[in-house]
């Protein structure tokens, strides 16, 4: 793409002056009906050191309410930050619904100095660059406007740029060794570039390349494709998003009716020695994943009564609680709704050698959001496919992924209802919610079917905890999870 850039030609001057007058204009004109709109807007700006990327973001926000815009650098990751994945720390700062954030600098730093330093892999860019591309579709599809910049300055330009700079005691500080070295290595530095650019070139996300020669022209260019991106984004919200074949392999799964029950017990004595040795041994597998640096997500779905909260308790018991952290999910807050609605679920992910176990996850999407009309068809139908991705990111990362069903019949749901209702000590635990959704059995069991059909992936399969008797459930659930950490640390 910069190889074969053909600049346009600049306005005169009084011409550039008046269409600068009106872009800027234009774009403050939009922020409100962003805000009605409910239309978030990522802009970022890649570019050459010394391009005129800071200045240019201080004139576009110029005259955009404070309120409804923030800018956001990133500079190398952490080594906090390293301990997750990837895309963690670029997602954390998607905005809101109806906002602007304008990043100087994104995911394109980070990978292209990877490359350049040997520190990635071309096994790993190709995977990064999976990752963006499937990441930038989805904020797509779920109603981001996404504008990529590129500021394009020529080796000597770049050079009288970095000279000037450092002749100014007030702006010396910006220069730093890797602007010398990007000069230095201009061709070099180009071929990555270059080639970042066109594989991350997508028409949900497209690169615009800037002729940043001039730093008003260089405004005027962004202004204008930043002006038409939002109108177009505005007249086209009401378009739903195609809705992607599964391409990940499936492993077959059971229908809940056609799952047995009746037989699934143990006795008191047997629950009770067979949890104190399973608890003993996945305590002392906690310890040998965090020293191996090894993740941990598990997820629980289940009907209501069904016993998710003892068979959490469970496990947690076994960990050391520096370790882990159990994350109850219920209907998103505001600042949430107002983003993907994988972010809260992003935000609360462990970082390595830790455990995150989530009672309730990121499948309400395709439950009870889906059934209670919280979201369109458009939305749900498209989500098996976004969470697959999601749960792929995670395990190529190397997360293990374990993810529990946990099966009552309606009778035994019944029963559990109507003895919480009895119960003084227990009625917290019922609500007038959990009787509606019982007259919802049978659309519930039909939505969890297709879930379990769609998204038990092989690198994330669904585990079935049959809990009319939560006794055996518990200690299935403590074989599956021991199991599980075992292999990925004989792997390690």
């Amino acid at each position: 793409m910069l190889k074969d850039f053909v600049k346009a030609v600049p306005p005169e001057k009084e011409e550039l002056k008046e269409e600068l007058k009106a872009a800027r204009a234009q774009l403050a004109g939009y922020q409100m009906k962003i805000k009605d709109a409910k239309l978030p807007v990522m802009v970022i700006f890649e570019g050459w050191g010394a391009a005129g990327k800071g200045s240019v973001i201080g004139k576009a926000i110029h005259d955009i309410d404070p309120r409804f815009f923030k800018v956001k650098n990133f500079s190398a990751p952490t080594e906090e930050e390293k301990r997750y994945p990837f895309l963690y720390r670029y997602l954390l700062e998607i905005p809101e619904a109806g906002k602007f954030t304008f990043f100087d600098t994104y995911w394109m730093e980070e990978v292209t100095k990877g490359v350049l330093s040997g520190d990635i892999s071309e096994k790993e860019y190709k995977q990064r660059i999976n990752s963006i591309n499937t990441t930038e579709r989805s904020l797509h599809d779920n109603g981001y406007l996404i504008l990529k910049f590129f500021f394009q300055i020529g080796k000597k330009e770049q050079k009288k740029r970095l000279e000037a700079l450092e002749a100014d005691k007030d702006t010396s500080w910006r220069v730093n060794e890797a602007d010398h070295e990007e000069n230095k290595h201009y061709e070099q530095f180009l071929d990555v570039y270059d080639r970042f650019l066109e594989d991350t070139n997508r028409s949900v996300a497209p690169w615009y390349i800037i002729d940043a020669k001039d730093k008003k022209w260089a405004e005027l260019q962004v202004l204008r494709f930043l002006n038409q991106g939002i109108d177009t984004a505005l007249k086209n919200q009401a378009l739903a998003s195609p809705i992607l074949q599964n391409i990940f392999p499936l492993k077959q799964m059971p229908k809940l009716n056609e799952i047995t029950l009746s037989d699934k017990t143990m006795t008191e004595e047997d629950y009770r020695v067979e949890l104190e040795a399973l608890q003993k041994e996945l305590n002392h597998l906690h310890y040998e994943l965090y020293r191996k640096k090894i993740p941990v997500i598990i997820a629980y779905e289940g009907w209501d009564a069904a016993g998710k909260g003892g068979n959490i308790k469970r496990i947690a018991g076994a960990l050391d609680p520096r370790g882990y952290e159990v994350h109850p999910i219920a209907s998103p807050e505001p600042h949430e709704k107002a983003r993907h609605f994988l972010w809260r679920f992003w935000t609360r992910l462990p970082k390595t050698g830790h455990i995150a176990i989530f009672d309730r996850t990121w499948y309400g999407r395709v439950m009870v959001e889906r059934l209670e009309g919280f979201c369109s068809e458009n939305d749900w139908q498209r989500a098996y496919n976004e969470i697959n991705e999601f749960e792929k990111e995670l395990t190529d990362w190397g997360a293990v992924v374990i993810k529990f069903w946990v099966q009552i019949d309606n009778k035994t749901q019944l029963e559990r209802f109507t003895e919480r209702q009895n119960t003084p000590e227990k009625q917290w635990k019922i609500t007038d919610e959990d009787w509606r959704n019982r007259d919802k059995w049978d659309l519930y069991e039909g939505a969890v079917n297709e879930m379990i059909q769609k998204t038990s992936t092989t690198f994330a399969p669904w585990h079935i905890l049959e809990s009319n008797d939560k006794k055996y459930a518990r200690i299935k659930a403590l074989r599956i999870v021991i199991r599980e950490i075992r292999e990925a640390c004989d792997r390690k």
